[in-house]
């Protein structure tokens, strides 16, 4: 039976344009109803978060198309915000209630959840290039070390490994483990690599935390405005910026502003700085920083519990001035080659300290870019109580896209390409659109499984038993094969994809400190390496298509196929052949599995993949 309402936010014949919206754009959206159901009058219902009362916007008939009356209404929203938006008909027999499904389908029911309409500032923007870009992550002591000595005024206790293919510690081989087991990787060994990265494509630089700290991690920051001794110095990090420069790479850095170390100069519980740390006196400069719970001072706000991260109070103005003034942390290192920063933590950083942190960014270089961590969909989410408003131009330009992470590799893994389409269509359908091209979309990074150990790894393995867990040959290969197909998506989707070290190698490992394992130099697996610069070619040689809309034009079991510009990305992830119809003269560019022509259909094998060039003149309305 057919249904006597049809509405899709995510199809351009009902919603243009698709997705955010600037303050002031035009928006117009058309809702179908079957002619001859004594329709009275049809009204959207817009709210703006936050407020109980909506604004009703009455649509008028607008035309007839195949049985179903059309009505229309085109308006704009004059002020930024989260939206939500729903329909109502009025019929002789009453009021009927409109919401959406799963898909952003229309169906009459009560208490259905509403369509989601983000509205951006009308100045918002990010940084040019960075949707045609590749970020590469690096955890600066796995990556590549320089030197054998150990330097000497190191503040806390650390150990070195000789082996630099060595295996990390972890708590089970030490009961007070403190991540303070180092490999030694330095900026000079990431110089030294930057030709390496140019010919992966890579134009940013994400490195994990650089500052002075006592764990190999290096979250718990001691010292803001010290590079690690393990690291070099501050010298070896500006030449870094300029040579990167150079090879047209940006270099941005972690910020850790929800916390610091309490091995720090700041809170100094352990006493190995000269300053008078909060711990020491309340009459430290450092002392507002940090929320003591008794009046003997010897408990204290941290972060997670954890006693070697106190938590700091980011809304005391001499910390807002101490990150975001003038000789603030992060004009100290812009002004040293830094083109932008990765928040951590950023849904535990108040909305006034992330628009200072913007304003100050900003200020000091207006094309920095400024990424936050954040774990679920930014556009609405709510942390401790209080809807967030990262993305509407007054904080972040982007966002860790944790969730398209999940999409992607439950697909790779698990062949659903219908659930696939549907979690993707619906971050684009909610990010504003300069987020968007600011998108960082990993597969792995240092707090996630490697994706090749994801997607080879199929049955559940004792954490206890991660470190000492060796791949199977048939886990290495399944693996490898998948993460090539992922990082096909991974490579032609919108946001620009940011391949953790290592994961090009073929690196594996679980969750820390197995993900942190020390890039394997000497041991690569060149065909996977050989993939990954192929995709990075092919990202540096369209451009055009890397910034064109992103338009799903097959999705059947677990067979996908999207289209951006003249370029189609088709990847079967299901366990039967699928095939493809193609326009005449495609031309696959590259290909993961033994996938064929038979005809003018494409043929894609269990566990296959293609990147393809449309060669034909490719218009809006094209379908495959």
């Amino acid at each position: 039976m057919q249904p006597d309402i049809y509405y899709n936010a995510w199809d351009l014949s009902c919603k243009t344009p698709f997705g955010s919206v600037r303050e002031g754009e035009r928006i117009c959206l058309r809702f179908f109803v079957r002619s001859g159901k004594k329709t009275q009058k049809v009204s959207v219902k817009l709210r703006l978060d936050g407020q109980a009362e909506d604004q009703e916007l009455i649509m008028a008939p607008a035309g007839v198309q195949n049985e179903f009356t059309i009505y229309e209404r085109v308006f704009s929203v004059a002020k930024k915000g989260l939206y939500f938006y729903r329909f109502e008909i009025l019929t002789e027999a009453g009021i009927l209630f409109v919401g959406r499904d799963e898909d952003a389908v229309a169906v009459i029911r009560d208490f259905l959840p509403e369509w989601q309409l983000t509205v951006y500032g009308r100045e918002f923007s990010v940084p040019e290039g960075l949707d045609t870009g590749i970020m590469y992550q690096i955890f600066p002591d796995r990556f590549r070390r320089t030197r054998e000595w150990e330097p000497v005024n190191v503040p806390g206790k650390r150990s070195l490994h000789r082996n630099w293919y060595g295996r990390p510690l972890f708590k089970a081989d030490i009961p007070d483990y403190q991540a303070n087991d180092f490999f030694g990787g330095d900026l000079r060994g990431i110089r030294e690599k930057l030709p390496y990265l140019r010919d992966l494509g890579v134009t940013v630089l994400y490195l994990n935390p650089i500052f002075e700290s006592a764990s190999n991690h290096r979250y718990n920051t001691g010292d803001y405005k010290k590079i690690d001794p393990y690291l070099g110095a501050e010298e070896d990090f500006k030449t870094l910026c300029r040579e990167a420069k150079e090879y047209g790479i940006r270099v941005i850095l972690d910020g850790v502003f929800s916390h610091t170390g309490s091995d720090s100069r700041y809170f100094n519980r352990d006493g190995h700085y000269p300053d008078l740390g909060a711990w020491q006196s309340e009459k430290s400069p450092y002392a507002p920083w940090y929320r003591f719970l008794n009046p003997e001072r010897t408990e204290y706000d941290c972060w997670w519990g954890f006693v070697t991260l106190p938590n700091v109070n980011e809304e005391e103005p001499s910390f807002i001035d101490f990150v975001c003034g003038e000789e603030g942390v992060l004009s100290y290192w812009m002004k040293r080659g830094a083109s932008g920063w990765r928040l951590d933590v950023a849904d535990e950083l108040p909305d006034g300290f992330l628009d200072e942190v913007r304003r100050r960014v900003k200020q000091e270089n207006p094309e920095a870019y400024l990424l936050g961590e954040v774990w679920e969909d930014a556009s609405n989410k709510e942390s401790y109580g209080q809807r967030r408003r990262y993305l509407l131009g007054d904080q972040l330009d982007s966002v860790m896209n944790y969730p398209w992470r999940t999409a992607v590799l439950d697909f790779v893994g698990k062949g659903d390409a219908w659930l696939f389409r549907r979690r993707i269509l619906s971050l684009l359908d909610h990010y504003p659109k300069p987020a968007i091209q600011g998108l960082m979309n990993p597969l792995s990074t240092h707090d996630t499984p490697r994706a090749r150990t994801v997607l080879g790894v199929e049955h559940p393995v004792d954490p206890l038993e991660q470190g000492n867990y060796q791949l199977t040959p048939e886990e290495l290969e399944k693996g490898r094969r998948r993460l090539r197909l992922a990082s096909m998506i991974q490579y032609t989707l919108p946001g620009f994809p940011s391949l953790y070290y290592g994961d090009e190698a073929g690196l594996a490992g679980f969750s820390d400190p197995w993900n942190r394992r020390c890039y394997p130099w000497g041991q690569e697996e060149e065909p996977l390496l050989w993939f990954f610069r192929q995709l990075g070619e092919l990202r540096r040689r369209m451009p055009e298509a890397m910034s064109a809309p992103l338009r799903f034009v097959l999705c059947e079991d677990g067979l996908a196929a999207y289209k951006r510009g003249n370029l189609v990305t088709a990847v079967n992830c299901g366990w039967e052949t699928e095939h493809a119809s193609l326009p005449e003269g495609a031309e696959i560019l590259l290909a993961e599995g033994s996938v064929r022509w038979e005809g003018d259909h494409l043929a894609l094998p269990s566990q296959s993949g293609a990147i393809l060039r449309l060669l034909g003149p490719v218009g809006k309305g094209d379908e495959i």
